[in-house]
């Protein structure tokens, strides 16, 4: 079982080289790694030009886009550019963010989760620093969804969910839709991913409306779509991300935003986080 890899990095030269050590350190390499250069202006693309040079399986493109930060849109955006320039076939597909550290038998783990029967998504659990230097878990959705900074696709799921919506939510939307087609997605706690930028830093304050905005593109409707909210913003200790997410939702309700997924697809999601939301209800 082969994978291929694609990093999209936009001025991530402060953290690209830990990540590529990493990545061509691990006991089982990747069949190909596609660097995407979206539109930096630091000595990214230096990074990767030294990289593809030593390594013969690592290879990069550039891609031009604008330098504003768009939730979940732009970095999306740049992994298609890189999944148009892959060569070799695959039978797992990942993406990786650049500011990240992988354990030597990151890949060579997660593989065996992969020969089990219709495991669609799979990875690792993040681990940040805290203020003490120390590092800690930081898994802030259900133990059963793998990050987007590291998320890990089977060929046939891929495939099968359509790839991934530019938009804010991708990572969300991607899991309910593998399982909609009877794909599993796994975690293993034992693979412990460094992440080396908090969570969320660099978001701008249209980043609670985008997620108003997702919320209503995967058809979660009003009651659901508030919760959501209300959860999200409690997470956050903020009411202001709370008035912004539903200030996205209604914006996305009168101008008729258009959806990620079918009316079918929709259904299906909304069932799986009502009954998510009652089984988390239970457990406390």
């Amino acid at each position: 079982m082969n994978y291929s890899v694609i990093v999209p990095a936009h001025n991530e030269a402060g953290f690209l080289p830990g990540l590529l050590d990493s990545l061509c350190s691990q006991d089982c390499l990747p069949n190909e790694v596609v660097l995407v250069n979206d539109n930096s202006t630091d000595k990214t693309e230096e990074i990767m030009q030294d990289y593809a040079k030593k390594h013969l399986f690592v290879r990069y493109v550039n891609r031009i886009s604008s330098a504003e930060h768009q939730p979940g849109t732009k970095v999306v955006r740049a992994f298609q550019h890189g999944l148009k320039a892959l060569k070799e076939p695959y039978t797992v597909l990942v993406k990786l963010d650049a500011d990240l550290l992988l354990p030597p038998n990151y890949f060579s783990t997660l593989l065996t989760l992969f020969q089990q029967e219709k495991v669609g998504i799979a990875g690792g659990f993040c681990v940040e620093q805290n203020a003490a230097g120390q590092w800690e878990v930081n898994h802030p959705m259900h133990k059963d969804h793998v990050r987007g900074a590291f998320k890990a696709y089977h060929s046939d799921c891929f495939k099968a969910i359509g790839g991934l919506r530019p938009s804010m939510g991708w990572d969300t939307v991607d899991e309910l839709l593998a399982r909609f087609h009877g794909f599993s997605v796994r975690t293993l706690d034992l693979l412990e991913v460094k992440h080396l930028r908090p969570l969320g830093k660099g978001y701008t304050k249209s980043s609670a409306s985008a997620q108003g905005k997702a919320f209503y593109q995967m058809r979660y409707g009003v009651v659901l779509s508030f919760l959501a909210a209300l959860k999200s913003a409690h997470k956050k200790r903020s009411l202001g991300w709370f008035v912004g997410v539903n200030r996205g939702i209604f914006s996305a309700l009168f101008s008729q935003a258009e959806f990620m997924v079918t009316k079918e697809e929709g259904r299906f999601i909304r069932r799986h986080r009502w009954a998510q939301m009652s089984l988390q209800s239970k457990r406390r």
